[in-house]
């Protein structure tokens, strides 16, 4: 038997590919599928069997369009109540492949029709080898119970502590564990770096495993959850259908300066995917930042929202490719259109630039005392409990789209986050709001730490 990990790091996203003589299965398939089948070439292997631990949520998989390139059968959770052709899964569910047994828990907790998959590996043992666990097992962590349109949090979080006792834990301490993400995704709150694990590490260092009872599961699991970016629930859907094909999706359009500029009347998105200090010195009017760097598809999908038709601006037709096709993984597929050139084009055609000022933790420790200022903290909740500035007023990120921060537009304001990526596209955002005196600060509270200058730490009222 053969075992591959494919790790998506904009997404912190986990797939797999498992085969055995001449045949291969394919777990939580990320939307551009044609990795898997590059390795199955290499391989000599046919994928026939596709596994979806569930309907994933915080992106849209590549399940339907593997099927149909390679005739494979997808294989998803009864629960699920999938809309395209499947063979549904039941608890104790049992299919070999080649010299691959690959055992069905129901493991509800995460999402109603969440699975995990026992495998087994013939050739060198009749004893489960690595049982894979979506999102109900992380390292370190579990999978938040808060995205059922049908179950309460407090429901789902003691299924989940059902599924982790009763079936999970019951496991032999040597079974490895893949789960579906890693750190970084919202698909938890204190995930590991580490890829995989055994379920003896788990039993001994996973925090929500070291909760005595039920009840105080519930509790834990259901309080201070990371917000659930409104995008997750139209994923979950497009997944319950099944994506079309990324070539479906229509060339982009090429847009002069002129067109683009005729557009701002129109409410548009110009999403500037360039690096924050580029775009910091220079960049068009009301355009917003998120960089390709960090979890750019992830915060396109919670600041914008699925249903934005954004206009791409970049510094080469290699990082418009790259936007184009990392939008697509979390469903944002109306791209407007793309500016050849960028920000250069639109400077050569005559129109202005805007600035946005950057501060180094030293000149905003120095203007906090002039008393001049007002400093936002855009981090989630854990990271300002944590630790933050006395002087700072907070308001996630994750929060813009539904509500903006309430500040004075006539005062400075200072932006960080926690080294500066976040805190770009905030500005960016407050920018396009209308406020006139924005600055980003350099390195964020990680410099601000750093340099020794003072933190306070409290819990958010």
């Amino acid at each position: 038997m053969q075992l591959e990990q494919f790790y998506l790091k904009c997404l912190a996203h986990a797939s797999y590919l498992l085969s055995s003589e001449g045949e291969a299965i394919v777990v939580d398939p990320q939307r551009d599928v044609d990795l898997y089948l590059k390795v199955a070439e290499e391989q000599n292997v046919k994928i026939r069997h596709i596994f979806e631990t569930h309907l994933h949520a915080d992106f849209v998989s590549g399940h339907k369009e593997l099927a149909a390139r390679t005739g494979a059968k997808i294989y998803i959770g009864a629960a699920a109540k999938a809309r395209f052709p499947h063979v549904a899964l039941h608890d104790g569910d049992e299919l070999k492949v080649g010299k691959i047994a690959i055992k069905t828990l129901e493991t509800p907790g995460h999402t109603p029709e969440s699975l995990c998959f026992v495998v087994t590996d013939l050739e060198k043992s009749n004893r489960p080898f690595a049982v894979l666990t979506g999102d109900t097992l992380f390292i370190g962590d579990v999978g938040r119970p808060d995205l059922s349109p049908t179950h309460t949090p407090q429901v789902l979080a003691g299924l989940l502590y059902d599924s982790l006792h009763q079936k999970l834990m019951t496991l032999p301490d040597d079974v490895l564990v893949y789960p579906a993400h890693g750190a970084g995704s919202l698909c938890g709150r204190s995930m590991r770096a580490e890829k995989s694990s055994t379920i003896g590490t788990e039993r001994l260092t996973n925090y929500a495993l070291q909760i005595k009872t039920r009840d105080e599961f519930i509790r834990q699991l259901t309080t201070h959850l990371p917000t659930r970016p409104d995008y997750f629930r139209q994923d979950a859907e497009i997944n319950r259908e099944g994506a079309p094909p990324l070539d479906d999706l229509q060339p982009l359009r090429s847009l002069t300066p002129k067109e683009l500029h005729a557009m701002q009347d129109e409410s548009v998105f110009l999403l500037d995917v360039r690096p924050g200090d580029q775009f910091a010195a220079g960049h068009i009017p009301g355009s917003i930042n998120i960089a390709l760097s960090g979890q750019f598809a992830s915060w396109a999908g919670s600041v914008l929202g699925l249903n934005a038709r954004p206009v791409l601006i970049a510094e080469t037709d290699e990082q418009i490719s790259e936007a184009r096709l990392r939008l697509a993984r979390v469903g944002v597929e109306d791209v407007r259109g793309y500016l050849p050139g960028g920000v250069k084009a639109w400077q050569e055609a005559g129109y202005d630039l805007s600035q946005t000022p950057q501060l180094t933790v030293q000149e905003l420790h120095d203007a906090i005392e002039s008393g001049k200022l007002q400093v936002l903290d855009v981090r989630r909740e854990g990271e300002w409990q944590a630790g933050h500035l006395a002087e700072a007023s907070w308001h996630a990120l994750d929060y813009f789209r539904a509500q903006a921060p309430e500040l004075d537009p006539e005062t400075p304001v200072a932006v960080h986050c926690k080294s500066g990526y976040r805190s770009m596209i905030a500005c960016s955002l407050l920018e396009r709001a209308g406020f006139k005196n924005v600055s980003n600060v350099v390195g964020g509270f990680d410099a601000w730490q750093q340099a020794g200058l003072p933190v306070v730490a409290e819990t958010v009222a």
